[in-house]
This record gives structure tokens, sequence and C-alpha cells, in this order.
């Protein structure tokens, strides 16, 4: 019985059994990214080779702690939590779900099981932003049905008029209007746009007429969310690239804004749900300082 267990221990700890899971892992991720299904990566079997490769290295580590340098004995505790992580993380999911500006959801689709769940509450798109780097238009001025000038610049920009400052802000592209504002000796009296709308006075004696402009350069996007229960809003909040909107464990992650065929625009909104994420970024953070110490232990000589 001893003997049997020693021999279970060695081979668990082995470099041969490391070799082959490492070489499953190889083949499920190449399935998995040939076929496109992500659901393999939280398949029972997946997550048994890769408790299997931590559990190899925890054996390993144990085996050799003696001899071990300190440095390395850190970087195994780090990769051990890392995949303690992984095999956490197959137990989230990733859903998704397009949402049309000033409507809501109350169902995502979740891939690994590929089918709708309730979200428990309403997801409401409130609005799309985007924000445009300064583009370059022409403005023409008129004072009554006399032309007066046409003005060359960029949105941010001013140009003067006799006393007055007329100051670019911003181009609306759905209805190709611009948006302007405008300053009596340093003083703001009102905004007009090319439009026609206007709040100046009764006597400001300029119009605005927008002649061309240059497509813009798309410079951030991000959308407003809210989150309600029947009447009551529970959370609010803005999601854009890279900076996801998270609330009770859950990411929402803004993907896409597109339009549908009748011009209607809606965004694209992922929602993760990871567990095993702060035991990861806790192993990657051990596996750091053990990186360190090793550098500075190759750099100065100790261990």
């Amino acid at each position: 019985m001893k003997n049997g267990f020693k021999w279970i221990y060695s081979f668990i700890a082995s470099r041969e059994l490391a070799i082959g899971l490492f070489s499953a892992v190889c083949i499920f991720a190449i399935f998995g990214t040939i076929s496109g299904k992500e659901s393999i990566y939280s398949s029972p079997i997946f997550r048994t080779i890769i408790g299997l490769i931590g559990l190899n290295l925890l054996f390993c580590t144990l085996q050799r702690v003696k001899i071990l340098p300190r440095s390395i004995f850190i970087m195994h505790i780090g990769i051990i939590l890392t995949l303690m992580g992984g095999v956490v993380s197959t137990f989230g999911y990733v859903a998704t779900v397009n949402i049309y500006e000033g409507t809501s959801v109350d169902k995502a689709y979740r891939w690994d099981i590929e089918k709708d769940i309730p979200l428990g509450m309403e997801l409401a798109l409130e609005k799309i932003n985007m924000e445009y780097y300064p583009i370059p238009v022409k403005i023409g001025v008129l004072k009554g049905k006399e032309k007066v000038g046409l003005y060359i610049l960029k949105t941010g920009e001013s140009f003067n008029l006799e006393d007055y400052e007329v100051k670019v802000d911003a181009l609306e592209l759905s209805s190709e209007s611009l948006k302007l504002s405008v300053f009596n000796q340093g003083h703001f009296i009102g905004t007009a746009d090319t439009s026609g709308v206007s709040n100046l006075p009764p006597d400001f004696p300029y119009a605005f007429v927008l002649v061309a402009f240059k497509d813009p350069a798309l410079k951030r996007m991000w959308v407003d969310l809210r989150f309600s229960k029947g009447s009551e809003i529970i959370a609010e909040g803005t999601s854009e690239v890279n900076s996801p909107f998270v609330w009770k464990g859950l990411r929402f992650h803004h993907v896409q804004i597109a339009r549908d065929p009748y011009g209607m625009p809606y965004a694209g909104i992922q929602i993760t749900n990871d567990p095993g994420r702060p035991y990861v970024f806790f192993g990657f953070s051990i596996i750091g300082i053990g990186s360190l110490l090793y550098f500075v232990g190759r750099v100065y000589g100790s261990k």
C-alpha cells in the first residue's frame, strides 16, 4: 500500500505527466480555436486537465521544496494560484445582447449553454455617445441675404465677426448641423446651429451655413447603462472599450455600435461572470515577485 501511494505521488509529480498534460491543453486549444466553440474550455475534461497541471506542479514543488531557490518556489506558488483561478473561472460564463438606444432587455444569450438566460433585472441602453477628433469645416456667414464671409477651421476653434466671437462647438453628424456658441466682447450671448435653430438676441445680425466638412475620425465611444427592477433604478453607469461597467461581480463590456437596415442605432454588450479573476491576478502578482527576486539573485548572486 505504501509503495502504491509512493508510485502515485511520483507519477503525479513527474515530468512525463506534465508534458502529457501540456500536450493535451495544446490539442484542446487548437480544436477550440478552429471550431470556435468556447464551451470546450468549461468542459469537465478541460477543467480536470488544468486541475491536474496544478496538482502536478504542487507535488513537484513539495518534492523539491528543500532544494528549490526561494525565487523559483515563489514563482511555483504564483503559477499554482493562477491555475486555480483558471479552474474557478471555468465556472463563470460569457453572455451577449444587442440593445437599441432608448430600450431595455431582461435576457442575454449565454454562449456556453447556447441559450438565453434571464438577467434578473432590466438592462437599459440610455444613450450611445461618440466623440470625434476635431473636424475640419467650412462655414458661410450671411447678413440678411448678403454673403459676408467664408471661414475654414476645425471644431473647437473660433473666428471673429466684428465685436462677436463665434466658437464652433460640434458637428451633429445625423442632421449635418453645426453647433455654435456666440460671445460679445467676451460675454456669452447664446447659441445657434446651421439648421436655423437659435436662441441669440433678436438683433443679432448674422446667420450661419455649413458649406462643407470632412469625414470625422472617431476618438472615443461609450454607452450609458441603467439597471432597474420594476420602477426602481438599482444602478447606473457607463461602459466603453477597455473600461467595462462592473456591478455585483458582473462586467458589462461595450463591444460594438452599429445600425440595423432601417438605420436604428444599437450597441452590443458582453456580460462576463469570472469568479476566478481575483485569484488569477493575485497569482500573476506572486509570479512577478518571484521573477523580480530571481532577477536580483542572478545580478547579485543571491537566492
